[in-house]
């Protein structure tokens, strides 16, 4: 409710007393293009439009103020006008204005942002991808790895200038790195075209790094990387990243790794599965068989007489290792027959005969049919 001759925010606005605040930035948006002084130099009376428009949104898109306004008027918000606002608001101003024409709100009615130049800042964090055969993933490996990154420049020791030279204060802005102009009535400050928002001239950069104050290198960094590691697992090494600027401290990098494929296993989290190899003779008659692990291991596997193509043979405890773990998964391995391409004319009738007997179900056939046929195939009675 208005007060005295003061007219009413929402009414200035032009927007209901409920109105959302994107309503109500999108009504001050249409207003400040329609009233800003720079869009009407030849009609000075319209600022004072401007500034009242400013005025109701710095009240109402505030929650805290809008509250206080809608329940006491303006008498409320007394000592929060147009002149008073605070700080914290200037950058909704920045936001809805700045684009509008073209320039920054640096520095508005005595508020004024820091710079980022002007504080340290920490590296940036670096990415290392480090791939792996799936035998050092399972032992465990230390690598070395060569890592570009930049540092300050030993010549200038990260000044830019050459030594026994210091760069020189930029005339344009004294050092500030912005200049400060009259929008109206607004103060209103951009970067300095002079020395391009650094406050200062490089008249003698170092012939080492162009005056940037910082190189690129080459560093060798040594990886532990534990056993049971998986792709895309990440590896951290504090403060090894791009070193930071002004005394702030530096990134992080991070070792990422990839587990090549394997000709042998193909794995599953910590389980590994392989392919076994089996004699169609073995796989009828019963075998036992070696299969060496991924750590090199050889281990004696039995295969069952009726054995059938495909069955899958647990073998508990010879997969991968978990990662910081003492226990590791298990192996598969998946059977597949192999059947002869060739039969000598003894190994052919064998055969024939074993055929006759309808597969060899019957068992205890005269003079040991199946050894007789074991021993002509190559394997052992």
């Amino acid at each position: 409710m208005a007060t005295g001759t003061r007219r009413d925010y929402y009414e200035i606005l032009g927007v209901r007393r409920d109105a959302s605040l994107d309503d109500i930035k999108k009504a001050y948006r249409r207003l400040a293009v329609q009233y800003h002084p720079d869009r009407n130099p030849d009609n000075p009376g319209l600022e004072e439009k401007f500034k009242e428009a400013s005025e109701a949104y710095a009240v109402l898109s505030n929650a805290e103020k809008r509250s206080r306004y809608d329940r006491f008027g303006h008498q409320a918000v007394a000592g929060n006008g147009f002149t008073g606002f605070d700080p914290a608001a200037f950058g909704d101003f920045a936001d809805i204005l700045g684009d509008l024409f073209g320039f920054s709100f640096g520095d508005i009615f005595g508020s004024r942002r820091p710079r980022a130049r002007d504080v340290p800042r920490r590296g940036r964090d670096l990415q290392y991808t480090l791939s792996l055969k799936l035998e050092e993933a399972a032992r465990g490996v230390e690598q070395q790895i060569k890592v570009p990154r930049f540092q300050d420049c030993g010549r200038c020791e990260g000044s830019g200038s050459e030594p026994g030279s210091t760069r020189e204060t930029c005339s344009t802005c004294g050092g500030n790195g912005q200049v400060m102009f009259r929008r109206g009535f607004l103060s209103v400050s951009q970067t300095c075209p002079g020395c391009g928002g650094t406050g200062s001239l490089n008249r003698n950069p170092c012939t080492e790094c162009s005056g940037r104050g910082r190189v690129e290198i080459e560093t060798r960094l040594k990886v532990s990387v534990p056993a049971g590691v998986e792709t895309g697992m990440r590896l951290r090494l504090v403060g090894e990243g791009e070193r930071g600027t002004l005394g702030g401290p530096p990134g992080d990098l991070y070792v990422v790794l990839s587990i090549e494929e394997h000709h042998r296993f193909e794995r599953d989290g910590a389980d590994l599965h392989t392919e076994l190899q089996v004699a169609v003779f073995e796989a009828m008659l019963g075998a036992e068989l070696e299969v060496t692990t991924i750590l090199d291991e050889v281990t004696s596997v039995h295969v069952k007489p009726g054995t059938q193509p495909g069955q899958v043979l647990r073998l508990r405890g010879l997969g991968m290792p978990h990662v910081e773990s003492s226990r590791r998964g298990d192996l598969y391995a998946h059977v597949r027959v192999v059947v002869p391409k060739r039969l000598t004319a003894e190994q052919r009738r064998l055969v024939e005969e074993a055929a006759k007997l309808g597969g060899g179900d019957e068992g205890g056939t005269s003079d040991g049919l199946f050894d007789r046929l074991k021993r002509a195939l190559g394997g052992q009675s």
